[in-house]
């Protein structure tokens, strides 16, 4: 009976020290979120490929300052490819450029919101670079726009939203078709003070996910409003915590241009046609 019992003893002891050396949940969560994000790269990697569109694909960045985009750039590619600047020193002061993958090359605008004269500046850069144009061996008859794609990132921290929505209205949206702009919003790990975020599987609880869920539907709606402009619900994730990279990048799949953008002026009026 007592060897029994000690037997015993060490099979609960083993079956304890396999469950304390096997992964945690928060480790399996990292890897599904690994493996997802490759899927979806590899899925985005072709439609580009077999795309008409020229390559790499050029998607303009833009947001306010502290928002978050060059960490967004790192965890849609897995690398620290932009630097990522805190507090009220942000890293990105001018449009810098990361060449990512062979395929994609992101280009990433100064934030606004840091007062008039800087905002006119960046303004003008981001204007500047929307309406670059971009030869194809060398043949510049056809005007084609350097810039494929804009991202929209917003802060789901709770920020006012103005600076962002009057950035789409008279900055982008004159130059650039509505069709080609995409809306994200980063930070849902900050959204309601950030309770109700779930550190142990870094994923909102219930709560806030219906919080974020609500938040989406109204920045559609308030976009809208603002600027006239009618997009695709926006995706709501936290570049952080890598919470829904996988869903940006199919949203950015789905969202591709069908065709390479060319650079049209109504000559009378001196407007930008899509």
């Amino acid at each position: 009976m007592r060897d029994l019992l000690s037997d015993l003893m060490g099979d609960i002891q083993d079956l304890v020290t396999e469950i304390q050396q096997g992964p945690t949940a928060l480790e399996v969560t990292e890897q599904l979120k690994c493996f997802l994000t490759q899927q979806k790269l590899m899925k985005l990697e072709q439609e580009i490929y077999s795309s008409s569109l020229l390559l790499p694909l050029d998607v303009l960045l833009v947001g306010a300052t502290g928002v978050g985009k060059s960490s967004t750039i790192n965890a849609i590619f897995g690398d620290r490819v932009a630097k990522v600047g805190t507090g009220s020193d942000p890293e990105t002061q001018l449009i810098s450029s990361y060449k990512v993958k062979d395929y994609f090359r992101i280009h990433d605008s100064a934030g606004l919101g840091d007062g008039v004269e800087n905002d006119e500046r960046h303004a003008k850069n981001i204007i500047s670079e929307l309406t670059k144009t971009a030869s194809v061996n060398g043949d510049i008859s056809i005007p084609y726009g350097f810039i494929d794609m804009v991202m929209v990132i917003l802060d789901g921290s709770g920020r006012d939203l103005g600076t962002t929505y009057q950035l789409l209205k008279n900055v982008i949206l004159p130059v650039f078709d509505p069709k080609r702009i995409i809306v994200m919003i980063n930070q849902a790990d900050m959204a309601m003070k950030g309770r109700y975020w779930n550190h142990a599987i870094q994923k909102p609880e219930e709560t806030l996910l219906n919080f974020l869920e609500e938040k989406a539907i109204s920045t559609q709606v308030r976009i809208k409003e603002a600027t006239g402009m009618t997009i695709h619900k926006p995706i709501y994730y936290s570049a952080e915590y890598e919470y829904n990279i996988d869903k940006i990048i199919s949203h950015i799949t789905a969202s591709l241009p069908k065709e390479r953008r060319v650079i049209k002026i109504n000559e009378s009026t001196r407007k930008y046609l899509f």
